[in-house]
This record gives structure tokens, sequence and C-alpha cells, in this order.
């Protein structure tokens, strides 16, 4: 059986990370995508603003 290797973003003194969804309208359909971002911790209110 295999052994599943996983990555972490996370180190002692480093930056934590946030996955940001956004709904956004399309101007010619009129329906909804999303958009995805990660983005640093304290930019995530900054980030959804715009």
């Amino acid at each position: 059986m295999a052994k599943k290797v996983v990555a972490t973003l996370k180190k002692e003194g480093g930056v934590s990370y946030a996955k940001v969804i956004k709904a956004v309208r399309s101007e010619k359909t009129g329906a909804y995508t999303f958009r995805e971002e990660m983005v640093p911790s304290p930019l995530v209110q900054e980030t959804l603003k715009k």
C-alpha cells in the first residue's frame, strides 16, 4: 500500500493562509461564478472589500 505524503504551509513563525471564495456575477449572462484566492489571514477583510 502506498503512503500518502501531505505537504503543509504552516511553519513556526510563518504566515498562515486562508482560502477566500467569492461569488461574482457575470456582466454578459448574469450567471454567478466563483473566484477562489489564497490570501494571508490578516488580509482577508481587505480582499473581501474589493
